[in-house]
């Protein structure tokens, strides 16, 4: 089994750079096989899910050329099979994207329920609305997501619930219907704008994402082109709280600040000090932070993807703060983990009321998720001791050489998976 190894006390301090968004990444991902020509995306992350889709596009009949680490050409002119496979979809949610792909371009998919981390119920009832709306017939069979029409007809959809996902995937669905579609109460963020984009730079005509009405004249086709994914937000704010929780010193390289703007409104709250570039933003952080409260809502709110990695941060803040978890139910997994570092949290329902201690002491801790992984590696740096992250196969689904980056800003941790480089890293550190 994997793990982290972390050896904390030390100021994060210098430069990072960040890669490409994980969630905008496999949308396009997706999208790319809705055209017969080439499709080349480059700055995508290296990352288990990007690699999983691509296995699972592969499966379907298309061809995946890895030019390099972060970038991959795709054709999907030779699909004949709309079956996507149980294996591939358990692993990544992100896999339900090929229905609203191969239903706006073969009118006829198959996929099976979708996966990922159990961070709470994630239905997909608004994505099956969306397709019903357009004009398929979609039924549920032996676990899997059956999706067919003769032809897709632009309609108006409202979405009961802002949902990212759904939003995604009927827009791209819709892209290829017959007439204009109106889809409304959408999702803002930003990579929902990245697919939109993307799918534009192929020939669609896709206008207002990003705001709470997309408008989406249907085309016959759609061409090659070449993009690149924008930088990820998630990532760059992980490593914007890891400088908070560690006194640190930290510029985080090719972001975006505009997509940062609810990250770092409570970073400032806090007490860190937070200047932004062009295409960067340096935290600081110097002496006692103080508490603040948070609640987690669509863009442009402050996201549900960043509330383990603030709620690590908050433990070390003087004071009472409080989180309020408005999208998933079980965000809260990490909370139990991070008590074991000495935080002093009381949970009920969907808050968390956490009064500030002035150090964790270094444990054994497991990943229950994604970001709930990440964060408790920032605890680990913010320890005076030594602390063992297993289950780190959750933080290698999103982050890129995330051990590596951390590595060169200063932190002391390695990636091991014996007992025997347990001993040789605490050994090298005492």
């Amino acid at each position: 089994m994997e793990q982290y190894i972390i050896k904390g006390g030390h100021p994060l301090v210098g430069e990072v750079e960040i890669g490409g968004a994980k969630n905008a990444a496999l949308a396009i991902l997706a999208a790319a096989i809705m055209t017969d020509d080439t499709v080349l995306i480059d700055n995508i992350p290296d990352v288990n899910d990007v690699n999983v889709l691509l296995d699972a596009i592969t499966g379907i009949g298309a061809k995946v050329h890895r030019v390099d680490r972060h970038t991959v050409k795709i054709n999907g002119s030779g699909i004949r099979n709309f079956d996507v496979e149980y294996d591939y979809i358990k692993k990544i949610r992100a896999s339900y994207y090929l229905l609203g792909a191969l239903l706006g371009k073969y009118k006829r998919a198959e996929v099976a329920l979708p996966g990922g981390c159990n961070i709470g119920s994630r239905p997909i009832d608004q994505h099956l609305k969306g397709f019903r709306a357009l004009g398929a017939d979609v039924d549920i069979e032996h676990g899997k997501v059956v999706a067919e029409a003769e032809n897709l007809a632009g309609r108006h959809v409202y979405f009961d619930v802002v949902t990212v996902g759904a939003t995604i995937n009927v827009m791209m669905a819709a892209t290829m219907a017959d007439g204009i579609t109106i889809m409304e109460n959408v999702a803002k963020e930003p990579h929902v704008v990245d697919v939109a984009n993307f799918l534009n730079s192929m020939g669609a005509n896709i206008r207002g994402a990003g705001t709470d009405v997309i408008k989406i004249r249907g085309v016959h086709r759609l061409h090659g082109t070449e993009y690149s994914v924008i930088p990820d937000q998630i990532e760059a704010g992980t490593f914007m709280f890891a400088a908070a929780a560690t006194k640190g010193d930290v510029t985080v390289l090719n972001v975006i600040p505009k997509h940062l703007e609810a990250t770092i409104a409570k970073l400032t709250e806090i007490g860190c000090e937070v200047e932004e570039f062009d295409d960067a933003v340096r935290v600081v952080s110097k002496g006692d932070l103080t508490s603040t409260h948070v609640k987690t809502l669509p863009y442009p709110g402050f996201p549900t993807d960043m509330q383990p990695q603030i709620g690590v941060t908050l433990a070390l803040c003087r004071g009472t703060s409080t989180i309020t978890e408005s999208i998933f139910e079980n965000r809260f997994k990490y909370l139990d983990e991070l008590a074991r570092m000495g935080a002093n949290i009381k949970v009920e329902g969907n808050s968390a009321t956490i009064e500030g201690v002035d150090k964790f002491s270094g444990a054994r801790v497991s990943a229950p998720d994604l970001r709930a992984g990440a964060a408790l590696c920032i605890a680990g740096l913010a320890t005076d001791g030594i602390t063992i992250v297993d289950d780190i196969i959750y933080i290698l689904r999103g982050y890129e050489r995330f051990d590596e980056k951390l590595r060169g800003i200063g932190a002391l941790m390695e990636q091991v998976s014996t007992e025997k480089e347990i001993q040789k890293f605490t050994l090298k550190v005492s």
